[in-house]
């Protein structure tokens, strides 16, 4: 019989999972709580209880080429950077491609996931689902969780001092849409994740004052790379990658402070990083630095205390007066339709293995996907877990997971995130290096391309998978699930890179001194037969 798979959201990691589980042969039932697919990318007015929220301009940190999905690239005439609604218009493309959307029942929400008695023997769940006020019990062979972590805000406001004095407004990041809520106030945004300092940068063009305070600073990085091409694709290459992580952690991590230091000084900007061990997620953002030179927002240190009109900084004796507060102060996650025995979160930690099962289970039919910070795109790291995740749930996959020891081991020591002797070292466990993990995932499906085979076999791909970017084509021109469209993409998408910008086409200039060196590589050539027949 067909194994029937629930998939709970319709984000980014639930879509591919639909999709991973038709390409295994499975029965997949996608349960969304909202009236549309999307996720994260889907902006609304109104922050929806339960289900991410963004504002409404967001444009994404990865480039369209390595964001795409392993089968399906990005049209060529979409930006190389995109805005959240073109994100969503690439996911309704793919959802009509593959046939995803007669898969979902939108406005449903899980209420609880529980393993049936003979779970031991059956592996089977019991999922208690909601729509329109009637609850429905439904038995599935296996549960792909696919809710992310971008729906309940941390804001520990404990940890400010004073804040129930304030008498001006403050509010998590999650809840900003408009810069007009900014107009002519005095604005503080605390924390320097990606978010904040967007927000900071939208609040500069209204505000009458913008700081942003941050005891641990950060790198600040351009999406605009090396000759103008997009950052990712400049230094996410398995050339790179074997180079980061083949030197001592010091030497790599001073390479990446003096490369994101190449644009401006972070010292003098206030912006340098406080502990220079561990790698923090960079800031992708075009205009701070302008933003800083120019005075329109200012850098300030730690909170330490909160007033009615103003706050104090930590080593600054003066008063700084505010009319906004707006906490960055990042998310934590949770399963409130799951038991604590199947997957315990504690300290914003879970309990999973590779970032995806719950090592304790007797049968592996329960799945994470999409819980994971990559130092990349999120979409290939997620369509990578799901592709593993169903070949286990199907039984095709030759092997077995490890003992529950190992499991738990690994995790363990996972969690103990140590700083690395080698490569890059970051700051939260979430956080990993997508290369390296993507990697490993697809060794154990099997679809991770040899560069040696591919050198004697097609030595001209081989050089572009190596040297190039490593887009998730990658990862379908072997294995299970080959896609005979894979080296293509790979072959062409610096032309889908540079198609959208390069909308002004002059024609060069004859280069004199090329020319020049030409004439005269004729002239030794002629001159090397000449003397030859002589």
């Amino acid at each position: 019989m067909v194994k029937r798979v629930a998939i709970i959201g319709a984000g980014v990691s639930g879509l591919t999972s639909i999709k991973c589980c038709l390409d295994e042969g499975l029965e997949p039932t996608c349960f969304e709580r909202s009236d549309d697919i999307g996720g994260l990318w889907r902006f609304t007015e109104h922050v929806e209880d339960g289900r991410p929220s963004l504002y409404k301009s967001v444009v994404s940190n990865t480039c369209k080429e390595m964001s795409a999905f392993t089968d399906f690239p990005y049209p060529e005439d979409f930006p190389v950077f995109l805005s959240n609604s073109q994100v969503l218009e690439y996911l309704r493309m793919y959802a009509k491609h593959f046939g995803l959307l007669k898969h979902i029942q939108f406005k449903t929400t899980v209420i609880s996931v529980r393993k049936c008695p003979d779970f031991s023997a059956t592996g089977q769940w019991a999922i208690v689902t909601e729509s329109n006020g009637k609850q429905e019990s439904s038995v599935f062979d296996a549960v792909m969780v696919c809710i992310g972590y971008l729906s309940d805000p941390s804001l520990p406001l404990e940890s400010f001092p004073g804040i129930e004095t304030f008498q001006g407004e403050y509010f998590h990041s999650r809840y900003y849409k408009h810069p007009d809520v900014f107009e002519g106030k005095k604005v503080l945004v605390i924390g320097m994740g990606n978010s904040g300092v967007d927000i900071a940068i939208e609040a500069s063009r209204v505000a009458k004052k913008v700081m942003i305070s941050t005891g641990r600073g950060a790198w600040v990085i351009s999406r605009v790379f090396d000759n103008g091409y997009p950052w990712d694709m400049v230094f996410l290459t398995r050339f790179m990658n074997v180079i980061r992580n083949s030197l001592p952690g010091p030497i790599t991590t001073w390479l990446v402070a003096h490369r994101t230091s190449q644009w401006f000084d972070h010292a003098n900007y206030g912006l340098i990083p406080k502990d220079r061990d561990v790698i923090r997620e960079p800031v992708l953002n075009d205009d701070l630095p302008g933003c800083i030179i120019t005075g329109k927002i200012t850098i300030k240190p730690s909170l330490k205390e909160i007033k009615e009109n103003s706050v104090m900084f930590q080593n600054s004796p003066t008063e700084e007066p505010v009319d906004v507060i707006v906490f960055a102060t990042g998310y934590k996650f949770s399963f409130p339709f799951l038991e604590e025995s199947v997957v315990k979160v504690e300290k914003k930690q879970a309990s999973l293995y590779k970032y995806i099962f719950p090592p304790h289970l007797e049968k592996p039919t329960l799945a994470v996907v999409g819980l994971i910070k990559p130092f990349g795109a999120v979409m290939p790291v997620v369509e990578i877990q799901a592709r593993w995740v169903t070949r286990i749930f199907n039984g095709r996959w030759s092997r077995k997971l490890p003992p529950v020891s190992t499991m738990v081991e690994e995790i363990n020591e996972t969690k103990k995130n140590k700083i690395r002797w080698f490569g890059l070292s970051y700051d939260e466990i979430l956080k990993t290096d997508c290369l390296v993990y993507i990697d490993e995932l697809a060794s154990l499906i099997g679809t991770k391309p040899s560069v040696l085979a591919l050198l004697f076999k097609d030595p001209i791909l081989a050089m572009k998978v190596f040297f190039g970017p490593c887009t998730a084509y990658q990862y379908r021109l072997t294995g299970p699930g080959k896609w005979d469209g894979a080296r293509n993409a790979i072959l062409t998408q610096w032309e889908r890179t540079v198609k959208p910008t390069r909308t002004r086409v002059v024609e060069e200039p004859p280069n004199f001194c090329f020319n020049l060196l030409k004439l005269i590589g004729l002239f030794a050539l002629f001159a090397a037969i000449f003397l030859g027949f002589k």
